[in-house]
């Protein structure tokens, strides 16, 4: 029998203000790193930590960005689960990173918290209980 094809990982793809001060809030304030960014000017780059990626894409000046949540309430950019929310919520908490909305146990059964990034964009982290 033929081996059905496996997907190995996805990335968001978040459209950006400044790639570059993007990027450096991703890696100083929650942990991510980078090896480089596209384009001159640079225009793209993609942040990663713990395997996962997340694509940052620069749009052109006064192009107008809308988070999800402006459009659909409580809704998130992107959603990450880990394994011990309460340290990771520690951590981005002492490098200073943007809490949207703290700890918490929600009806579905996710310990969870959010932080928004430079542009508003709601990223949540959750640990399933």
């Amino acid at each position: 029998m033929k081996r059905q094809p496996k997907l190995l990982g996805s990335a968001p793809v978040l459209l950006v203000k400044d790639v570059v001060k993007a990027a450096d809030y991703y890696r100083d304030q929650l942990g991510f790193t980078y090896e480089r960014f596209w384009g001159e000017p640079p225009g793209f780059c993609m942040v990663q930590r713990d395997g996962f990626v997340v694509m940052l894409a620069q749009v052109h000046p006064g192009t107008p960005l809308k988070p999800h949540w402006k459009v659909v309430g409580n809704m998130w950019n992107a959603y990450f689960w880990c394994d011990d929310v309460e340290a990771l919520h520690d951590e981005f908490v002492k490098r200073g990173a943007r809490i949207d909305y703290g700890l918490g146990v929600k009806d579905y059964g996710v310990k969870e918290f959010g932080i928004q990034d430079l542009d508003d964009h709601d990223i949540a982290f959750g640990q399933r209980l």
